[in-house]
């Protein structure tokens, strides 16, 4: 007989057991709330296509760390999406080609990647898209609501960089040699100035010296900006700058007052150069090393789909949040009070309709099915498996409640159960500490 094969997973992937997955749904959920609020329409896209048809929106990086495969149906060669803007670039260019813009449409779902040696990294992200909108206007927009977004997870210190990629294109674009590029670009991405200057020293010396100040050009807007000025840029940077300062005085009027100050400018920023067409940004939260929210305006990629239109937007990357929460020691809020109603196995048809009278008042309800167990036996097992209460019936019709967190328990009158099978709750849902049902957040 054959060894079985070890229980795994691939690498790269992983579960989330109840409480994981409560955090990271609450978080998706927030951050849909906060898109849906500025207007914007949820759509679902699937989690592969034809390999050729999705690749048309990705960037060289992003075809690199495609996972493909042979559909078995068809024979087709089809790929796991490695970003989700490509297939809403896709459906605004065929399905909704005859729709006016602007759109505004939201997202939340998973992507997966190729993370060099470990395998695929599946990532959940939710993002929005805006479509038809030119900058100023439609960058301010994308701005305040990534503001909105990283408002809406109760994260203390969380900041916005906002740049032009004007500046680092014009200097990256000045390399011709790869390895050359190559060097400037790594050394830009770590902020080095004296790598800067040693990978430079190829360029046109008028070149060389803007990009040795690169690394330095990031800050209070005002500040960053009147250095940048100062500075001899061609007159593409020039006009980038003017835009920059023109949307973050838009974004000013619609962001929130208090999350402001938080909205720096970082003109070194490398990543994405040759995607973005504009306006980018990321969003920064301490307890995470890399942003947890990335976007910008991209003006060329629904036109290869078929439709020529403006376009920026931005994805929150949601593990990343949940690792900035658990940094903060934020615990994920609460959801809708579970109960689990334990009785005699003679008595599980009065547990049944108790359970279904507390489902009916809005909470989460079940009967317990195990064996005969003691008290303590069905409390630990209730909260093993993320039930808040017990519910324990007893021969006259009355009951106990005991949290499973270990709190004291308390007495419920029979009248109380009598009357919630009638419809009103409301005797057992005060024993619960349940005033009404609560919302999940």
């Amino acid at each position: 007989m054959e060894p079985s094969s070890a229980i795994r997973l691939p690498a790269g992937v992983r579960d989330f057991l109840p409480r994981a997955a409560a955090r990271r749904r609450s978080i998706a959920e927030r951050l849909m709330t906060a898109f849906e609020a500025w207007g914007y329409a949820r759509i679902i896209t699937p989690v592969f296509e034809c390999a050729d048809v999705l690749e048309r929106g990705l960037g060289a990086d992003a075809r690199a760390a495609a996972i493909r495969f042979v559909e078995p149906g068809t024979g087709e060669v089809v790929a796991l999406r490695p970003d989700i803007t490509p297939q809403v670039a896709r459906i605004v260019a065929t399905r909704m080609h005859d729709v006016d813009g602007p759109l505004r449409l939201c997202y939340e779902g998973s992507v997966n990647r190729l993370a060099g040696p470990l395998g695929n990294r599946e990532i959940l992200q939710a993002g929005i898209e805006l479509i038809d909108a030119e900058a100023p206007d439609g960058d301010a927009e994308a701005l305040a609501v990534a503001a909105a977004a990283l408002a809406s997870t109760g994260l203390p210190d969380v900041r916005l960089d906002v740049g032009h990629v004007a500046p680092v294109h014009f200097v990256l674009a000045s390399a011709t040699d790869e390895d050359v590029r190559r060097r400037l670009n790594l050394a830009l991405a770590r902020k080095d100035k004296a790598g800067v200057i040693r990978a430079a020293a190829a360029l046109p010396r008028s070149v060389a010296s803007l990009a040795a100040e690169l690394p330095a050009l990031w800050g209070p807007a005002a500040d960053v900006l009147a250095r940048a000025r100062a500075l001899g840029w061609p007159r593409d940077v020039r006009t980038g700058l003017d835009v920059l300062e023109e949307v973050l005085e838009r974004a000013a009027e619609l962001v929130d007052p208090e999350f402001h100050p938080r909205v720096t400018v970082d003109l070194g920023e490398v990543r994405g150069w040759e995607y973005y067409t504009g306006i980018r940004f990321a969003g920064y939260a301490s307890g995470v090393g890399d942003a947890v929210l990335r976007g910008g305006r991209y003006d060329e990629l629904v036109g290869r789909y078929g439709r020529a239109a403006h376009a920026t937007g931005f994805a929150v990357d949601i593990e990343a949040i949940a690792q900035a929460q658990r940094a903060a020691s934020i615990e994920p809020p609460p959801g809708i009070p579970s109960v689990l109603v334990m009785a005699p196995r003679r008595w599980r048809r009065l547990a049944a309709r108790v359970a279904s009278a507390l489902r009916a008042s809005g909470l989460r309800a079940a009967v317990d099915l195990g064996g005969n167990r003691s008290h303590d036996q069905v409390t630990a097992y209730g909260r093993g498996v993320g039930f808040d209460h017990v519910v324990e019936l007893d021969a006259n019709g009355a009951a106990q409640v005991r949290p499973t967190n270990g709190g004291a328990p308390r007495k419920v009158a029979a009248s109380a159960v009598r009357q919630a099978l009638v419809g009103d709750a409301a005797g057992l849902l005060a024993a619960l500490a349940v005033a009404e049902p609560r919302d999940e957040a």
